[in-house]
């Protein structure tokens, strides 16, 4: 008994990756390697590492006692919780949960004689791409990307060399035009930097952006309304947070008020005032309208002349050139490639995949069901469609701010056939929410509420300068302890799932899958490992995965090569290693420099990377970077330059 493995299985409190080692007892947990004990009575002991200010140098200890396995805190600060439950010292049975800190922790024994003999499904994390000539998510596409650009005719062999010769880039005798700033991706990110050149001063000429589609904001929306947040419906950003304005006043939240107080509608107007003056504490906080964020995107394109700026292109690879700039090939089209060169480069290129369980990967690949089993990001209407029609069940997997809305969604179908059910399985419950210093999330029905995905003072408070001065191993230990799952603190979700719960249409079930199959009536069958029970089977018409989207280097081909072609580094999440302000310092060509935005940076200077603010925050520092470097045409703001820009925004002048 004593020589029987278990498996550990966590999601990473920050990305949501999951971790599912199989190891020897004793197993010890501490966030100290040299703390943790190399032997204990002449074992070798496994030691975990986890890394969060709330885990003690060493915590815990798991080892067997008396053929029993036995969880003991090490006289640790927080302690260890066993099945939520406080406990200095505790038997741990065939599918615990040990809550260390952040770290949610399943206990599954391997090869356990009492246990079922299937084994858990724990194929590495399988992900969803976005075709690359489209900017679509395409479930058919194959999980590896797709050829690395100097796998085909394009570009052409000079792209081997460290630094490309610009002589031989038009010997080729494809297009090659030059320009001052070019942004990549085209995306929210590149719209926000190219927003803040105009302002700055230089012309829409001298920028380019290259993407897919003309719209800055096309692939966010179309995530948006896949995960079912119509134009109507409010997003979970900040009042402030505004991409088509740096100063972020008007807010949101004023610009709505005003709109209804011209429509006559006072009530309204004076809530969302009211909101954002006694938020989060008095009040809950205000979020703007996808659709008025949008249109507000729509008017400072039309103001800066994006549309001048924007150029389609699918970017393949990005090098260094002899002369101190970066060139960038690219195509247009099939069989229609050409070279842009320039000497400031910003990447924004967004989430390259979205994350998709295995076990629906591989009963996709079975049976050829597209329809059944959906990702959250996903066009996937017909589900809805069809429960209104018909009723039904769905299986829910994943617990954040989508699958809240996806449980949302399903209660708006309710109102039209409330013979829908909702099963939301859950890999282990949540008993409390995540700590740092005095501050800690409240937690109800295994939702973890917070107003956005990470705690406000990381856009602009201490938390953001507290990060920024950390150093690497801070900045994991940091990031650990704030992030999380979490869905917003909103009344209205809380409410559904507290009816849903009473009325019985919606069920929470804590396993792990073994399997997921399909029975003779074309309905999905999950076979899962119960928490502290047996073997059960979950059926239904529908599954939704809702677990995120994938930003890691390697799963984006353009990334992937520019990161092993000039072996640059990454940090502790995967993500591109940059400086504060989000410079890659391993790509500066003489005076040429290299910026990054968006989820790519995540794990450097500021967490909420991903965010409006985020992406604000990046391209003001950036640009500042240009201003000091003395880039032609970049002004830095002062008071009255920033003033006269304002007014300009005011009555939608050109910059």
């Amino acid at each position: 008994m004593t020589n029987q493995q278990i498996q550990l299985s966590w999601e990473d409190p920050t990305t949501g990756e999951r971790r599912e080692p199989t190891l020897n007892p004793p197993i010890a947990f501490g966030r100290e390697f040299a703390r943790l004990p190399a032997e204990l009575n002449g074992q070798n002991v496994a030691r975990m590492l986890l890394n969060s200010s709330q885990v003690s140098r060493y915590h815990a200890l798991i080892t067997w006692e008396n053929h029993q396995l036995v969880v003991i805190d090490q006289g640790s600060v927080n302690g260890v919780l066993v099945n939520g439950q406080r406990q200095p010292r505790s038997v741990i049975n065939n599918g615990d949960t040990l809550q260390i800190g952040p770290y949610i922790i399943s206990v599954t024994f391997a090869n356990n004689t009492t246990a079922p003999t299937q084994a858990v499904v724990t194929s590495s994390p399988s992900i969803i791409q976005f075709n690359p000539n489209t900017n679509l998510p395409e479930p058919s596409l194959p999980a590896a990307p797709p050829i690395t650009p100097l796998g085909s005719n394009f570009p052409p062999p000079a792209f081997q060399a460290q630094q490309v010769v610009v002589q031989a880039v038009h010997a080729t005798g494809l297009p090659v035009d030059e320009c001052d700033y070019l942004a990549v991706g085209a995306g929210l990110g590149s719209f926000i930097w190219s927003d803040l050149l105009r302002i700055s001063g230089v012309r829409a000429e001298k920028i380019v952006a290259l993407g897919l589609e003309p719209e800055p904001y096309a692939r966010y929306k179309r995530l948006c309304l896949n995960s079912q947040i119509p134009l109507h419906e409010r997003l979970r950003s900040n009042s402030d947070s505004c991409p088509d304005n740096i100063w972020g006043w008007p807010s949101y939240a004023w610009r709505e008020a005003w709109h209804d107080l011209g429509h006559g509608k006072f009530n309204t107007a004076f809530k969302y005032l009211w909101q954002v003056f006694g938020e989060p504490t008095l009040v809950e906080t205000y979020t703007p309208r996808a659709g008025n964020v949008f249109n507000s995107i729509d008017r400072e394109a039309k103001r800066i002349g994006w549309d001048q700026i924007y150029r389609y292109g699918r970017v393949r690879a990005i090098r260094k050139t002899d002369d101190g700039r970066y060139c960038v090939a690219y195509s247009r089209g099939q069989g229609n490639h050409a070279f842009l060169v320039t000497k400031y480069l910003h990447l924004a290129t967004g989430y390259p995949a979205i994350q998709f369980l295995p076990d629906l990967q591989a009963y996709r690949e079975k049976y050829q069901d597209f329809k059944s089993v959906v990702n959250a990001y996903e066009a996937h209407d017909h589900v809805y469609e069809q429960l209104e029609r018909q009723g039904g069940t769905v299986l829910i997997r994943g617990r954040g701010i989508v699958a809240s809305r996806i449980v949302q969604r399903i209660y708006e179908a309710r109102r039209k056939n409330n013979k829908i059910t909702v099963l939301h399985l859950m890999r282990s419950p949540k008993p409390q929410g995540n700590k740092f210093d005095k501050a800690q999330r409240s937690v109800k029905n295994h939702y973890e509420f917070q107003p956005f995905n990470w705690p406000k003072s990381c856009w602009s408070g201490e938390l953001r300068v507290m990060l920024e001065q950390a150093t690497p191993d801070e900045r994991q230990r940091l990031l650990t302890d704030w992030g999380g799952t979490t869905t917003a603190d909103r009344q209205d979700w809380q409410k559904i799932t507290e009816d849903g719960l009473k009325e019985g249409w919606y069920q929470i079930t804590f396993g792990d899958v073994l399997t997921v199959e399909r029975d003779a009536q074309n309905r999905t069958i999950t076979q899962i490992q119960e928490k502290g029970f047996g073997q059960m089977k979950l059926t239904a018409d529908f599954i939704v995965d809702a677990t995120g989207l994938d930003a890691k280097v390697h799963a984006n081909p353009l990334l992937d090569d520019l990161v092993k072609h000039y072996n640059l580094p990454l940090n502790f999440m995967g993500r591109l290693a940059v400086a504060n302000n989000f410079e890659i310092p391993e790509m500066r060509n003489g005076k040429g420099q290299m910026y990054v935005a968006g989820a790519i940076t995540l794990g450097g200077p500021y967490a909420a990377v991903d965010s409006f603010l985020g992406l604000q925050y990046s391209a003001l520092v950036s640009v500042d970077g240009l201003a000091t470097a003395r880039a032609p045409g970049v002004s830095r703001l002062n008071p009255f330059s920033s003033f006269g820009q304002w007014l300009k925004w005011v009555f939608n002048q050109s910059p």
